[in-house]
């Protein structure tokens, strides 16, 4: 459509040559030196706002205008969620967002969509602690630790559980995850794990990044840890370094520490 709107008077010299005098679109712009987008665009309008010719007699210039272009009515305002309480809901076990979507919608049928309040929650939530972005190199690092929670192995002859402990491995460039029980958290057990995960990986990556467990290492410190002697030398054969993550530094743990316990082991050293 053109920049400037038309003046009414050439407006119904249009509609007054398309509907009286039959003239083709393009005889019409010639008529009214206009363009031709320009006349198809009014008589769209036109049709849309329900006028023909001959227009009625108390249909003024302002009038006129208002039906052809009359804004339609945006969508009603919608409830925004109380950012705050979301937020710490979230911090309890179990909770996620889309079930936090399905209760606001439950009281507010027309809000937000799914989407959409993932993505205010989260334009929401970066105000609240900013943070370095972690860029990782392909084979570069690999972050090693226990999980926090224990799941259990259930014997399906007996129905006895038995507590194990959860051995997380994740390659920092791709995410590639490996999860292994193991009965304890001692050495041989962290040893062995990180044997099969290797193999699992088809090779190491340069760094390997644990948490202070006293398995990898003996005496954490920030900036002179003692790494365990034997995990030093499991390190050394596969031509990798051992560096801990800082202590009380969550974001030196990267995605090892925010592995779901609860996902489904495939028992061949993958999810």
């Amino acid at each position: 459509m053109a920049a400037t709107r038309l003046l009414m008077r050439k407006l119904r010299e249009l509609l007054r040559l398309k509907y009286e005098a039959g003239l083709s679109h393009r005889a019409i712009a010639q008529a009214c030196a206009v363009g031709l987008g320009t006349v198809t665009t009014y008589l769209q309008r036109a049709a849309a706002a329900g006028l023909r010719w001959p227009l009625p007699d108390d249909l003024d210039d302002a009038a006129l205008d208002a039906r052809l272009f009359a804004r339609a009515a945006g969508p009603p305002d919608r409830v925004v969620p109380d950012w705050s309480a979301l937020h710490q809901e979230l911090k309890k076990p179990g909770v996620t967002l889309a079930l936090l979507w399905t209760e606001y919608r439950a009281l507010h049928p027309g809000g937000y969509s799914y989407s959409q309040l993932c993505e205010r929650y989260r334009q929401w939530a970066r105000a609240l602690r900013p943070s370095m972005r972690q860029v990782h190199r392909a084979g570069e690092k690999l972050f090693v630790d226990f999980s926090g929670k224990r799941p259990h192995l259930v014997d399906t002859t007996t129905g006895e559980e038995t507590a194990v402990e959860l051995f997380v491995g994740v390659l920092g460039a791709s995410g590639l995850i490996y999860a292994e029980a193991t009965r304890s958290q001692d050495l041989p057990s962290w040893v062995n794990a990180h044997v099969r995960m290797l193999e699992y990986f088809h090779g190491s990556p340069a760094i390997w990044v644990p948490d202070n467990l006293k398995s990898g290492v003996t005496t954490a410190h920030r900036y002179d840890p003692e790494i365990n002697c034997t995990y030093a030398d499991l390190a050394r054969h596969y031509g990798a370094v051992v560096i801990p993550a800082r202590v009380a530094t969550p974001t030196d743990k990267d995605q090892a520490s925010y592995c779901s316990p609860f996902r489904t082991f495939d028992g061949k050293g993958g999810y």
